[in-house]
């Protein structure tokens, strides 16, 4: 069974927006928290948003804070990530994984997808 799905990264200029997609299985999704991810080569896997089972929770890594936008849409099973005004610096392979409680330590996911590539560059 494939568990979580990752779609809608590509390739996109500074300044631009991207709205990646997470696609999960009910039992990665339901009472679950889902969390964005991401890792560049050489690197640990880095928290970016999370989002807790109602939605009304939500947590952002300080340097995505107010242009990142984490939403949840249970009737879908999916979770999105709304990314604005893009840096060269959120190049990364972006994965969401899910977690029966919130945690920061990507150790800790029990679930995880396969990632989808975003890269800012003129």
């Amino acid at each position: 069974q494939v568990d979580l799905v990752e779609a809608g990264g590509g390739l996109v200029r500074p300044g631009d927006s991207l709205t990646l997609s997470c696609e999960a299985s009910e039992r990665a999704f339901n009472a679950r928290v889902i969390t964005w991810f991401r890792q560049d080569p050489g690197s640990d896997r880095e928290f970016v948003a999370a989002i807790n089972w109602s939605g009304q929770m939500t947590s952002y890594d300080s340097g995505v804070n107010g242009r990142f936008k984490i939403s949840r849409d249970n009737a879908k099973n999916s979770v999105y990530l709304q990314m604005n005004s893009l840096k060269p610096e959120d190049t990364s392979l972006y994965y969401c994984a899910s977690s029966t409680v919130y945690t920061r330590r990507a150790q800790s996911y029990d679930y995880w997808g396969q990632g989808t590539q975003v890269t800012v560059s003129l």
